[in-house]
């Protein structure tokens, strides 16, 4: 069994113990309705024989997914077991066939490539140098003409957005992972690893900052 290191991984909310109430108070703050929606639509709008989910989290993306697509091969890997065991009963009661391993990226993940790498309101919790290690290794495990598809905190541009950021995201997660993100780094690391037609799809402004969703390709000419 894993055990809960916060210097390893962020637990949601920043803490073990909120886990349980994890799911009410991300609809509450991020309008989490219209942009896991969104997430949902823009995997099924390509091919999508397999899917991975990276920090998936209490399952909420894979129970919306199973519901739009029930047959959809989705993988779920996130480092937090309380989360891992939530989405697995979520999955479960919903009757979907998701599956979740408990485990890092990319080490956790059975080797194999994906069609569409998915994650959202991860990276934001974690270190520039481990934002870059995990797209890098996103984009080694696509498939050749691959998406990413990535949803978390980006931009804050207006002061109203920063004062939102600073007095939740950034008093629970902290500043020092959180700020590349708020100035607005990611669209650049998603280019740096080797992804190219990289796009903004949506933007949604929230009690808690600016949250973006950008899908971008792996290259058709790119060795996997």
């Amino acid at each position: 069994m894993m055990k809960k290191d916060p210097a390893v991984y962020t637990p949601p909310l920043g803490h073990a113990a909120l886990t349980p109430i994890y799911d009410a108070a991300i609809a509450l703050l991020t309008r989490e309705n219209v942009w896991r929606q969104a997430l949902v639509t823009e995997i099924l709008a390509g091919d999508h024989q397999a899917i991975l989910d990276i920090g998936s989290g209490t399952g909420s993306l894979a129970v919306l997914l199973y519901q739009a697509s029930p047959h959809a091969a989705y993988v779920g890997v996130d480092p937090d077991e309380d989360a891992v065991r939530l989405a697995r009963s979520k999955a479960a009661h919903s009757g979907g066939a998701a599956k979740f391993v408990v485990g890092h990226f990319p080490s956790a993940v059975p080797s194999g490539p994906v069609d569409v790498i998915v994650s959202s309101l991860v990276l934001h919790q974690v270190s520039l140098a481990e934002k870059e290690r995990i797209l890098a290794a996103a984009f080694d495990r696509l498939n050749p003409g691959g998406r990413l598809i990535l949803a978390d905190y980006g931009l804050q541009d207006t002061a109203l957005a920063r004062v939102l950021f600073r007095a939740t995201v950034q008093f629970v997660d902290g500043r020092a992972n959180t700020q590349p993100n708020a100035e607005g780094v990611l669209p650049a690391l998603i280019e740096k690893v080797g992804f190219s037609a990289i796009d903004l799809r949506g933007k949604w402004r929230t009690m808690t900052g600016v949250i973006y969703m950008y899908v971008a390709a792996k290259p058709l000419a790119s060795a996997t």
